[in-house]
């Protein structure tokens, strides 16, 4: 091999080992996701934004109660109708058969109470007309028929009831009025009691759920009215009103459900499933609880230092950027507790973001992605 081409080897070969012997790339710092809060006073609450789903004030798939041969299927998917309607029939011919028989039954049961009732009165009449003529015994046994009769006829009308019953399950309808939304069968099937022969939905009134945090779920009996956006009508307010309050909170978010309802207005049309938000809400609160009372935030928030310190991780956004944060330990002063959470009387402001969970497991100046603990959405 010439030196010429020793030395093209060895100039080729230097970046190469260069590249080799230089230190790899760090791996960027890890985003921690966390739960945080806005603080703020009690009157920020009015402006409290949490997300919910619209559905069907009322709602059910509907079946028979009993099982037979469909003869009769008389809506389609889409179609409208009202309370009372024929939705399905069943062929009624068995238990049409069953009632006739019942009826027969209870027929006989009648003559012969009849019949056994006359034959009671008659043998008492002999006996206080002649005692000699008839026994004490034979009353007892005519007593005794009368009543065996008496107790078949209420048999009999118990089994006609039964099976006017049976009859009526033949016949599907509508408990409320609404709209047919799904069909689970065709005409003419053998189908299963309690099976799903269609799905009826009322969507003249909608409701939403939406998830409160407990330290404001007790403020939730305080509202009068909430305000309610949809993402497909985003210039639309709808007034809603609380229809109910869940008793059990989540063991994940610590949240309460929060049943809202609402009429949409004329032209708007609010289907189910379609996603929200509450965007402002209107309280009548008490002269006891007062909105200036201070900054209150979660227990979980707060850490301790040593006996007489606490500490909050106060979230510093990067440019006002929704993803990128990191944490600054911050020492705040601590006021009662109160069935809303902590007070805190110095150390922090509003409009400020604190995490409000994990965090004992957190470090100064540590990148955070922040998930806001009332939505489950980076604020």
């Amino acid at each position: 091999m010439s030196v010429r081409i020793k030395n093209l080897f060895l100039l080729a070969a230097v970046p190469l080992l260069i590249t080799a012997c230089s230190e790899p790339p760090e791996a960027p710092e890890p985003v921690r996701p966390i739960k945080a809060i806005e603080v703020g006073s009690l009157s920020n609450i009015q402006r409290r934004s949490f997300p919910g789903e619209a559905k069907a004030a009322m709602q059910a798939d509907m079946s028979f109660r009993i099982g037979g041969d469909l003869i009769s299927l008389p809506v389609n998917v889409g179609d409208k109708v009202k309370q009372g309607d024929l939705l399905a029939r069943l062929d009624p011919q068995d238990h049409q058969n069953k009632f006739k028989a019942a009826q027969a039954n209870l027929e006989r049961a009648r003559a012969n109470l009849k019949r056994s009732e006359s034959d009671y009165k008659r043998v008492l009449r002999i006996f206080k007309q002649d005692p000699g003529a008839t026994s004490q015994a034979d009353i007892d046994r005519k007593r005794q028929q009368r009543d065996q009769d008496k107790a078949n006829i209420k048999s009999s009308s118990a089994e006609l009831a039964n099976m006017q019953n049976q009859l009526d399950y033949t016949y599907l309808k509508a408990p409320f009025s609404g709209k047919i939304v799904a069909t689970y069968v065709e005409n003419h099937e053998s189908v299963r009691a309690k099976q799903n022969i269609v799905r009826l939905l009322d969507a003249s009134s909608i409701e939403m759920v939406v998830h409160i945090p407990e330290n404001l779920i007790k403020l939730v009996k305080y509202v009068e009215a909430v305000y309610v956006v949809f993402d497909a009508f985003p210039d639309t307010e709808i007034r809603a009103t609380v229809k109910e309050v869940g008793t059990e909170a989540s063991k994940t978010t610590r949240t309460y459900p929060v049943t809202l309802a609402m009429q949409p207005p004329e032209g708007v049309n609010i289907l189910p499933g379609m996603a929200g938000k509450t965007v402002r809400s209107d309280f009548n609160l008490p002269e006891s609880i007062k909105l200036d009372e201070g900054t209150v935030i979660p227990v979980s928030a707060v850490f301790n230092k040593g006996p007489d310190k606490s500490y909050v991780w106060v979230i510093n956004r990067e440019s006002g950027s929704k993803e990128l944060a990191s944490v600054a330990l911050r020492e705040i002063t601590i006021g009662k507790l109160t069935d809303r959470g902590i007070r805190v009387t110095q150390g922090l402001k509003d409009g400020e973001w604190i995490a409000s969970a994990g965090v004992n497991y957190l470090t100064e100046n540590q990148k955070v992605r922040i998930i806001d603990a009332n939505s489950g959405q980076t604020p």
